[in-house]
């Protein structure tokens, strides 16, 4: 089993950057699909981005497709999501998660704890 820690949230104004940090343990994580998922009050945690275990395909989210980057570096556990232009909309907390592509799309198996990221207008 991996266990998943982020950190990197915070409060920022519409326009700023921030990135996320998911700090990974265990021995699948080189194997896993790594995502980030949001979840902002009142409603059901979202599907933000995917990167497979080799950096090779990511996908993601319409809504932060050209704004948001995920990154993962494999040699220190680490999956990384840059967050550029942000916007008021993009408050949530956010979740790292880590699982596998089936046929039904990317499904994770273990989460993170979340951390909040609030954008100011």
């Amino acid at each position: 089993q991996v266990q998943l820690v982020e950190s990197g949230g915070g409060l920022v104004q519409a326009g700023d950057s921030l990135r996320l940090s998911c700090a990974a343990s265990g021995r699948t994580f080189s194997r896993s699909y790594m995502g980030w998922f949001r979840q902002a009050p009142g409603k059901e945690r979202d599907f933000v981005a995917v990167v497979n275990w080799s950096s090779v395909w990511t996908y993601y989210a319409d809504s932060v497709k050209g704004r948001f980057t995920i990154s993962r570096d494999n040699a220190k556990n680490m999956v990384y999501l840059q967050m550029n232009n942000l916007k008021p909309e993009d408050r949530a907390v956010y979740y790292c998660a880590g699982g596998g592509l089936y046929s039904s799309g990317y499904r994770p198996d273990y989460w993170g704890q979340g951390t909040q990221v609030t954008v100011s207008s």
